[in-house]
């Protein structure tokens, strides 16, 4: 009986070593309280993957798996945003053209050979029995008028300037006592008139036909400069402009004195100033 008993014990001890050999289950264990707990790791989005520690109260916190920091998505610029750009240069290039068309849209018009200058003033001499015109005339003209595509005067580019020095009239002593008494050609040597606006005049300017405006701006004798109107007719032929522009003043408006001498009873008060010029339109 003993020796079955034996039998049968060893027989189940050989069982057991038999399962364990073959993977069975292996005797339960109690895990100690300081051991660390399992990390899980939970699924997120594609964009990042982020592990999550349970830390349980009695484990060390270096246990804890840090988290990798998630990617920054790149901005998107919007389609409004990226032309506008493209749509800033169009328009730089859209008023840099504008500007340039402006600058290369003006209208030059030279003054060629043949214009004139003239002064009339009415005056009784001792000789004659009625008043005549005393008329000093020079050739001694020059300068340029430039217009705008709008019409308008281009005043920083634009004057006339007459040689007073030149003028002739019928009487060589009339013309020394003028020069030397009147206009001080001495020191003041030259009239100039530089037109700062025109009214009246066709815009387009025309290439034909006849036209009369006025023409305003600042005229300067004796040293003194003051504002006048000059009314202007003109003919257009093509490239070829004759006109005669006509003005008034009295001498003491630009500080002179009206001419007085022997031969003259009596002189008017009242100076018209006709300019009579060939231009040539160049631009």
């Amino acid at each position: 009986m003993r020796r079955h008993h034996t039998f049968l014990a060893t027989t189940i001890a050989g069982l057991g070593l038999l399962a364990a050999a073959c993977g069975g289950p292996a005797p339960a264990t109690t895990a100690p309280a300081s051991a660390p707990a399992a990390v899980a790791s939970v699924s997120t989005p594609a964009s990042s993957s982020v592990v999550v520690a349970a830390t349980p109260t009695t484990a060390s916190a270096s246990t804890v798996a840090t988290a990798p920091a998630a990617p920054v998505a790149a901005a998107v610029t919007p389609t409004s945003a990226a032309t506008s750009p493209n749509a800033t240069t169009t328009a730089a290039s859209a008023s840099t053209t504008s500007a340039s068309t402006a600058a290369t849209s003006t209208t030059r018009y030279d003054v060629a050979s043949g214009s004139t200058a003239d002064y009339r003033v009415r005056e009784q001499l001792v000789r004659l029995s009625a008043p005549s015109d005393a008329v000093g005339t020079t050739t001694a003209v020059t300068g340029d008028v430039v217009i705008g595509a709008d019409g308008k005067i281009d005043a920083s580019q634009s004057k006339l300037v007459v040689d007073l020095t030149s003028l002739q009239s019928d009487s060589g002593m009339r013309d020394r006592f003028i020069q030397g008494n009147t206009l001080d050609t001495t020191q003041y040597p030259t009239a100039t008139f530089v037109p700062t606006a025109i009214t009246g005049l066709s815009s387009p300017l025309p290439t034909t036909g006849q036209q009369t405006f006025q023409m305003t701006g600042n005229l300067t004798i004796h040293g003194v400069t003051k504002p006048v109107t000059f009314t202007v007719t003109t003919q257009v032929n093509g490239n070829a402009v004759t006109g005669q522009a006509t003005t008034d003043f009295k001498f003491e408006d630009f500080g002179m004195i009206s001419p007085k001498a022997g031969a003259v009873l009596s002189v008017v008060d009242d100076v018209k100033l006709e300019i009579s010029l060939n231009l040539t339109r160049s631009a």
